[in-house]
């Protein structure tokens, strides 16, 4: 089974065609550049590359969050779009476990993968390797540094934490053991995301779906004036 990976829910972004479990090629963006000006040139010189075309493909697998709320959207979007015209299988990948799978090698650390969320949370599940599988200990959730730090405390050095909220955590952390992953194995790639992907159900494009563990920062906003103030319509009406 020949898939392409799209990673793009963060701040850098990767496009990867993985056949048959074995990483065929992968392009690693991270500049200051936006997912839309360079997620599809990537993909196509990616797929060029290899002397492909999407026609060839079996799969779209994309990290379908959490993560920045305009970096999933396109990741998702770009993966319909491509899907479309063929009608081909899509899967959406939980990024946090795409950002555990760079350490699956460490066996027998507690691998937390962890995305700055902002406003003081992180995106974060915890996953356990035995060096050649991933074990998920929690669903992906959203909650403080403070609650993640006490929860992971009495695990000390098996801690190993990996994405971009990796260092933010660490330096909290570090003072009872944790450990940063490289800036290597640390980020969420394509790869991963098309390898997670093999041997699981698929979807048609239609299905594919972005995952939000809380409301864009404007949708909150807008909810907490609401409740404070009522809704302007039901005052202009009155």
């Amino acid at each position: 089974m020949r898939v392409l990976g799209i990673e793009c829910s963060a701040s850098a972004a990767s496009a990867a065609v993985v056949e048959d479990g074995k990483l065929l090629g992968e392009f690693f963006v991270n500049t200051k550049q936006t997912h839309s000006q360079t997620l599809l040139p990537m993909i196509e010189a990616l797929l060029g590359n290899l002397g492909l075309a999407c026609r060839d493909l079996d799969g779209i697998a994309v990290a379908n969050g959490p993560g920045s709320f305009t970096g999933v959207r396109i990741g998702v979007a770009c993966a319909k779009g491509l899907a479309l015209p063929g009608n081909t299988p899509c899967r959406g990948v939980s990024t946090l476990e795409a950002i555990a799978f760079g350490g699956l090698a460490c066996k027998g650390s507690l691998l937390c993968a962890v995305m700055d969320a902002r406003c003081g949370q992180v995106y974060n599940a915890l996953f356990e390797t035995d060096g050649n599988t991933l074990a998920r200990l929690t669903e992906d959730r959203a909650l403080s540094i403070q609650a993640l730090g006490e929860e992971c405390r009495p695990y000390g050095d098996r801690v190993l934490l990996l994405g971009d909220g990796a260092a933010l955590c660490h330096q909290s952390f570090s003072g009872w053991g944790a450990r940063l992953a490289p800036e290597n194995l640390r980020f969420q790639r394509a790869g991963s995301v098309a390898l997670l992907a093999m041997g699981r159900a698929w979807t048609d494009p239609a299905g594919l779906l972005p995952v939000y563990l809380r409301m864009p920062q404007a949708e909150r906003e807008l909810k907490r004036k609401l409740e404070n103030h009522g809704s302007p319509l039901a005052k202009s009406t009155t």
